[in-house]
Order: structure tokens, then sequence, then C-alpha cells
């Protein structure tokens, strides 16, 4: 325990030392996944959050953004701020909702058995929806409506350890089918890593094909499906393509297409990809937690590119970080890194209390899937974190946890209330954010901060919560250590089974300075487009490859004040 536990012990007896604030509301520039939403408290027991299935449309410039069980959905101007629209015209409890937009209107439908009913609206701000065909006659989960630069319509489901994709071309006017749907692909286990269960795709059981979306780009189709099951941190998207709206659909040479297996919230899966106002790409997905429950679920927005030869991909690296949001149409990942570095991560970190099994580290460790919980959720219950020498902070991301709640559904009272504060000396304290009277719910609450501070000591105090105890998932701080960037790894071994060369094994010695490492990979020298981050390790395991494909690997190092890039490339077959 850090030395000034004596003086939080005291400031639970008597006022904080600091001048007085007014909270200026500063104009957001950036974000940091799990996206900061109302996640819904689900209807059945026990009490937790979820969102998943995403789909997220431009419409009129601006956004509208449908999850399960979420009891509404979402709407913003800005891909920052997010409004929650309620309605009872759609059928809000089935699961993995779709929208399309066609000229202008809207269309919905979600999962069930036939008939299905499909819903449009002209003006989705209204919460108003018509029925557009009440007796759809496909029974199916995980729909996709995807409408052709043509106008004509099309419709891919599945849902299955069994069954494949499908799809079949839709009447524009009835929204019935025309035609008998057509099987696209199924898994390959034996030869796509990527679809094989488990956090690390290390077992031997049949993967859940699901949640296809088709994206059209320079006269390609997309066909985006997502493994291997939602519960898990390998959980991705694949990806096949064809010149044709309903195939053939050939495996593209880039997979898994999606995919974030750690970091501090893994899963980028069951996705949906659109394009901003700006002419971005952006692929919205599905991110586990799946401990109370394995539909413990968030959502994460990451920005997504086709490179000169068509190859799509999805940036996830450093993909739980801050990011800037852009105004304007950017070419590439690094046109959105503020350069902000995690200064949080293992740091020491005090509190007023802790409840067993639950440890102050928690906050620090940069897994969602643990966290600190103090005795109660009483006003005045704190956590402090030392982050042991000066620091710039440009952002603060604290990450509740619900411990010990009932709560189920939307209810008033849902929202939290905290003094954030930072200290030079952990004597003096000055706020960084006054959310003593705030009435919004921001489980995932982000502060970008107007003007970066120079601090060791942060401090939140808690004034309310939602349900249950003062917890946290993480207490995340970004900035600057002030110091030097790691140096490069230049001895990484690779080596590859011959017997199962979906898998690789990686080692490396230790990057003087380095607190963690980005691996970029690739099936081409110059697309290395995937990203596994890990903290604190020099070897490393990755199963998520394609048996039939040689691959090239680099290694990015990182610390408090940087990212050196990786310049040397090794090569395995």
């Amino acid at each position: 325990m850090f030395k000034l536990r004596t003086t939080f012990i005291a400031f639970t007896c008597m006022a904080s030392v600091f001048s007085s604030f007014s909270q200026e509301k500063v104009k957001q520039k950036t974000i940091a996944n799990p996206l900061n939403l109302s996640y819904r408290f689900c209807l059945d027991a026990p009490s937790r959050r979820e969102a998943a299935d995403p789909t997220m449309v431009t419409f009129k410039n601006e956004y509208y953004l449908f999850a399960s069980k979420s009891g509404g959905y979402f709407h913003s101007t800005d891909l920052i701020n997010w409004d929650l629209i309620t309605t009872k015209d759609l059928p809000l409890e089935d699961y993995a909702p779709t929208v399309v937009v066609m000229k202008d209107t809207l269309y919905f439908m979600a999962s069930g058995n036939a008939p299905i009913t499909i819903y449009k609206t002209a003006n989705p701000k209204s919460g108003k929806w018509a029925v557009a065909n009440a007796h759809f006659p496909i029974g199916m989960t995980d729909p996709d409506l995807f409408v052709d630069d043509d106008g004509r319509l099309y419709f891919y489901y599945g849902c299955s350890d069994k069954d494949p994709i499908y799809a079949v071309e839709l009447d524009t006017k009835t929204l019935n089918p025309i035609g008998q749907p057509i099987a696209l692909f199924n898994s390959n286990k034996k030869e796509h890593g990527w679809e094989r269960f488990g956090d690390y795709n290390e077992k031997d059981e049949s993967p859940w094909v699901e949640g296809s979306w088709m994206t059209k780009h320079d006269g390609k189709y997309y066909l985006q499906y997502s493994v291997p099951g939602t519960q898990f941190k390998s959980y991705c998207d694949g990806l096949y393509e064809s010149d044709k709206p309903l195939g053939p659909f050939k495996l593209a040479a880039h997979n898994p297409v999606s995919a974030k297996p750690e970091g501090f919230i893994a899963s980028a899966g069951h996705s949906s990809t659109f394009q901003d106002k700006y002419g971005n790409y952006w692929h919205v997905s599905t991110m586990t937690i799946s401990q109370k429950h394995m539909f413990e679920r968030r959502l994460g927005l990451f920005p997504t590119f086709f490179d000169n030869d068509g190859v799509m991909y999805v940036y996830t690296g450093f993909g739980d970080f801050p990011y800037k949001v852009p105004n304007k149409k950017i070419s590439s990942p690094e046109e959105l890194f503020p350069k902000w570095m995690l200064l949080s991560y293992n740091k020491p970190v005090a509190a007023s209390s802790e409840l067993q099994g639950h440890p102050a580290r928690y906050a620090a460790d940069e897994e969602i899937r643990t966290y600190w919980s103090a005795k109660t959720g009483n006003k005045g219950e704190w956590i402090a974190m030392d982050l042991q020498k000066l620091s710039t902070i440009n952002a603060v991301q604290i990450n509740f946890a619900e411990n010990n709640t009932k709560t189920m559904g939307r209810k008033p009272g849902i929202y939290y209330q905290y003094l954030l504060e930072y200290s030079t000396d952990g004597t003096t304290w000055k706020p960084l954010a006054d959310k003593t009277k705030n009435t919004t719910d921001v489980p995932h609450d982000y502060i970008e901060l107007k003007m970066p501070v120079k601090a060791r000591y942060v401090r939140l105090t808690n004034y309310h919560m939602a349900d249950g105890t003062f917890a946290l998932a993480g207490l995340r701080v970004f900035g600057n250590g002030g110091g030097e960037a790691p140096a490069q790894v230049k001895d990484l071994i690779l080596s590859r089974s011959n017997t199962d060369k979906c898998v690789v094994n990686l080692k490396w010695t230790k990057s003087p300075r380095a607190i963690g490492y980005n691996i970029r990979y690739g099936t081409q020298k110059d697309k290395l487009y995937q990203n596994y981050q890990v903290l604190g390790v020099e070897s490393l395991t990755i199963r998520n490859l394609n048996a039939l494909q040689k691959y090239f690997f680099t290694i990015d190092t990182f610390n408090e004040n940087g990212i050196t890039k990786g310049t040397i490339i090794k090569e395995i077959n």
C-alpha cells in the first residue's frame, strides 16, 4: 500500500483541499472503448448490463445504433455523444437487430421464428415505426439486410454450430424472398484457426458461425461473419469475398478481418460496418466481459480501411486506448492516434475499503473481467492511484463494475456521481472532473481534459452509485510519462508446428523500459494488419492463423512515453 493511505483516510472525515471549481463542459474530440453508452441492465438474473450484436447506420448525416436487449436504440450526431430513443413499436427484446437504409426510409428486423415482422420509419428520432411486412416467411437468427447500388435488396442470416450462412434476394416492394435461400459457407476449424473455440482458440468444439454483415466497396462484396462464440476473447469477424452479392464466395487472404484477442477489454465480433458522413468506414463490434453471464457484453468502435489492393481490415491496435473521431476523410489509423499512452497499468492503488476477492489492485490490472470493490456504495468511499512520477494526464476512463446490484431494466437513479481529483504531492488536491451533480448514466465514463495537467496522484471519490457497491473494473489514466520510449525488439523467434499450422509460438527478449508489446502480423510483408497486444510478457502463443498461408511478424514496443515501431520483419511458413 503506498504512502498516501493516511491522507486518504483523513479525507473521509474532512473536506479535501482544493480551490472552488466550476465544471466547464469540454468539447470532446476523442473516445475510448468500450463505448460509454447507457447499457441497459438485463431483465433476468443475475443483474448485469448488456449490449451486443450491433447494427449502426448513417441516416441523413446522423447515426443510429441498434443492439440486442437495449430497451431502445441510440442516436448521435458525432459518434461521441449518444442519446437513447425508446419505442413500443419494435420487438426490442429480440436478439441481433438489423437496420438498412432504403431510399428515404429505415427498415428494421430482428431474430425470431417465422412469421417475422419487418418495420419501417422515415423519422427514427420520433420512435414511431410502422409495419412493412407482417409475415416474413423465414425464421432465423442474426439477420442482415443489404441494399446494393442498383437498389436490389438482399438478406443474409444464420447462427449455428452446424448450419452455414444463408442468403436470398428480397422483393423491394413486398420484402418477401425471391426464390430459395442459398447456403454460402460454413466453418473449417481444421484450417481456420480463428474459428476455433475458447478464449485463445484452444478448444476443439465446433464454432458458432453467425452475425453476417455485407459491405460493398469498389464493386466487390465483403461478407463478414462471426466466430467462435460471443463469450470468448477470441470472438472475431472472418471475411469472404465475391464479385456477386449471392456468391460464390472465396475466403479472403486477410483473416480474421476484425479481432482484438487481448487488452483491457477483448473481442471484436458480431459487428456491422458503416460509413460516417465524411466517407470513413467504421466497424462497431461486440466486446466480451462474460463473467456474471455469458451474455455480459459491451460495444466497441474501430476504424476500418480498404487498401489499394482492395484488402479490407479493421484496425484494433491499441483498440481500447483513446483515439480521435475525425471530422474529415482519413486514410490511415495513424491519423487517429493522439499519442496518449497508458499511465495506470499495475500502479500502486489505495482505497477506503476492499471487498474480499476484489482488491484495489484490480482497478489497475488492465482486465475488465476483474474489478475492485469497496465494502459499500456509500458516499465517501474512494480509490486513489500513485503514478509513481509526475506525468502529463490527457484523459481518464472510469469503468464502473456492477457488484451486488439488484437492478433489472431501466429505472430512475441509474447514474454515477463522483469527484475526480489530481495531486502533485499527495496533500493538495485539485479537481479533474466534478460530476457530483451528474444525472447521466455513464458506466464507462471517459473524460478528455480541455488542457493536460501534470500530476502524480489521481483520486476518485464516490457521491452516488447506480446500485450495489462502489466498484471499478478499471481506473485508466492516459497521457505521457515524460521519459523515453522503449527500445525495439531485435530477437523475435518464431516456431510453427508441422502438425497444426494454425498455431505459432513467439519468444523475444524483454525490451528495456517496455511495459507491453503489440505484435503485428499478416500474410504479406507490407500488410501486417493483425494486432495482438500483450503486457508484461516475453512469449506468446497465437492460434488464429490460416493453416494454408505463410505469415510475417514484427513487434512494436510501448511504455508510458510512446511506441517504438518494429522494423525487423520475420517470415514463417
